[in-house]
């Protein structure tokens, strides 16, 4: 009955892990392989004539000169971290590359401004609510000379009727983060800066880029996602976006972003309180490609003179950068106090457990710099540790073996008194000193290890691009690949990803050795259920390595060498279990002599 439940199970999980792969390909992912769309102008960058102020806030409010046809340009500015384009329409972002990170899929810099389109560009505005029309007039460019601490600033100034508008943006030169001040500065007629917007009067609103990178083709990384991100002082809510959605985020929030598995795009307003309401949206804007974008709606202006101040980070979404700016004095900011290092992504629930797992490969890769021999290191660590354990679980399974004729006698005998049947069995247990729920714990500590290892290879920084062989596993972060081919094949690709991998058979077939040698061990009780046991061994195997085909090989090379371990792991307990049973087996025929000759007598 319990290998019975045991193949329902199996099929259960077979048949949902199916239909979603049948959902995730026909309804989520993409049919085609979309070339990203972006906007890019090429009109060489004129600027206007540099001048040595340092008080930018205020100087750049100044009423406007009559100034001379404007005409649409690009200009671009470039610190050790960061090289951002703009465009004076709308004074918007056209291009945020970041220089110490590359994209594998494009062979560029990691793009954080993606789906660039000619109504949707990274930190525009549109007066009034987000679903009006961004602003798209030209605006008069002015850039400043570098100060002594080689911070870069350029400024977009438009006037309007009663008032002068400014977007001006601020960077240092080793920072992921720069600063974004939207000036609006009123003249002596000026009674205030509203629109009426979905939930009342809005003075503007603004948005992050598009999309982030690095690109991915959601048909066939089926590991990466883009998530919004909202953190009210204490908590975070994390929620992976769905194509064509778009939500209202009505609670308070000090930052608000849209995060992938090793990036994240975070905007942070320096007083959260004028924002009256947020969205995030995964509408489908170019080419069929999805966004993932926050919009921030702020509330109306009354006052003549007005600067509002936003952060924003643009970088790894890495523990290691970002708790720079937890304290002012590791930043060019003087940035603190806003927990922006609760955008790295953890498993919640294991989040201790993962951090456990990040600090011992640490520790090992400091004495041995490879990220993948420490995990080899850690894996074999673990399984030593909690050997044990498994040790402990597999001899209960020899005592359970004894009991069970026991165990079945009484609840024939009892099946119509579930108390009585349930006194018996715990006097069984307690005279064999066996417990049943002994076995459990082994399980249930590798799946927690699994579970938390499964999102540590998602999501830990330090493994993209990090090599173990080159040739082989040159990424611990995406699947290994010794050939590829452009080539769509129907059916084939949406599994492969048009890449031939070694470490899925690998995998594949150290999972099967070692249910072989596992299957040894139940050979003798196996009984009519040889079918499950063989489906176990051979069926379930084939079955996960094709669904973690394109698992991060970080992951498939832990399960390997976990694998490995057990087999010869599970050799050892062979030998004792056999030995339990024989010294179980010589113990039963003693007892019954004695008991023989005594009646004999």
């Amino acid at each position: 009955m319990n290998n019975k439940n045991i193949l329902l199970a199996v099929v259960c999980s077979t048949i949902l892990f199916s239909a979603w792969l049948i959902v995730d390909q026909k309804f989520y992912a993409p049919n085609r392989e979309a070339a990203r769309a972006k906007v890019e102008t090429n009109v060489p960058a004129e600027t206007a004539e540099k001048k040595d102020d340092s008080n930018v806030e205020m100087k750049a409010a100044e009423p406007v000169e009559a100034e001379e046809e404007v005409v649409e340009s690009t200009y671009v500015i470039t610190t050790n971290k960061l090289k951002v384009t703009f465009t004076n329409r709308g004074g918007d972002v056209t291009s945020l590359q970041l220089l110490e990170h590359k994209d594998n899929k494009t062979n560029d810099y990691v793009q954080m401004a993606e789906n660039i389109t000619a109504n949707n560009r990274a930190f525009a505005i549109n007066f009034g609510a987000d679903d009006k029309q961004i602003e798209n007039s030209l605006f008069t460019v002015k850039e400043f000379e570098k100060d002594e601490k080689g911070m870069q600033k350029i400024a977009f100034i438009k006037k309007y009727n009663g008032y002068t508008f400014i977007k001006q943006y601020s960077f240092m030169p080793d920072d992921y983060m720069f600063k974004l001040n939207i000036l609006v500065d009123g003249n002596d007629g000026f009674t205030g800066l509203s629109n009426a917007g979905k939930d009342g009067s809005i003075a503007y609103s603004i948005r992050t880029a598009p999309q982030i990178g690095p690109y991915y083709n959601k048909k066939t990384d089926r590991y990466e996602n883009r998530t919004f991100l909202a953190h009210n002082g204490s908590k975070t809510k994390k929620e992976v976006l769905q194509d064509k959605k778009t939500k209202k985020y009505d609670k308070d929030f000090n930052w608000a972003g849209i995060a992938g598995n090793y990036f994240c795009e975070l905007l942070i307003p320096e007083n959260p309180s004028i924002i009256k309401d947020m969205y995030y949206s995964a509408a489908v804007s170019t080419f069929e490609l999805a966004n993932a974008q926050t919009l921030f709606e702020r509330s109306e202006i009354t006052d003549k003179r007005t600067n509002d101040s936003f952060y924003i980070y643009a970088g790894p979404r890495s523990e290691k950068v970002l708790k720079n700016y937890t304290d002012k004095n590791l930043n060019g900011w003087g940035f603190e106090g806003k927990r922006i290092t609760d955008a790295v992504q953890t498993y919640q629930f294991l989040g201790w457990l993962e951090n456990f797992f990040k600090w011992m490969m640490q520790m090992i890769y400091k004495l041995v710099p490879n990220w993948g021999v420490s995990i080899i290191i850690m894996t074999i660590i673990l399984k030593i540790i909690l050997f044990p354990l498994t040790l402990k679980s597999s001899l209960g399974s020899v005592k359970m073996q004894e009991v069970q004729p026991r165990i079945n006698a009484i609840q024939n005998k009892y099946k119509d008194n579930p108390q009585k049947l349930q006194e018996e069995t715990m006097k069984i247990y307690q005279e064999t000193g066996f417990n049943p729920a002994s076995g459990c714990l082994p399980m249930i500590l590798q799946m927690l290890a699994l579970f938390a290892m499964f999102d540590l290879f998602k999501n830990y920084f330090e493994f993209r691009g990090a090599g173990f062989i080159s040739g082989w596993i040159d990424d611990l972060s995406v699947g290994d690949s010794i050939w590829s081919w452009n080539k769509e094949i129907w059916f084939i690709s949406g599994f492969t990803g048009n890449h031939l991998r070694i470490l899925p058979i690998i995998y594949l077939g150290s999972q099967i050795l070692y249910g072989i040698v596992t299957q040894k061990m139940t050979a003798a009780t196996a009984g009519q259920n040889a079918g499950t046991m063989k489906f176990m061994t051979f069926g379930l195997p084939i079955i996960f390595s094709f669904m973690f085909y394109n698992a991060p090989s970080g992951l498939l090379l832990f399960w390997t060498i976990s694998n490995i371990i057990q087999f010869g792991q599970q050799a050892i307990i062979n030998k004792v279990m056999a030995k339990k049973k024989a010294e179980s087996k010589n113990s039963s025929v003693t007892k019954f002599t004695k008991k023989s000759n005594k009646r004999g007598k």
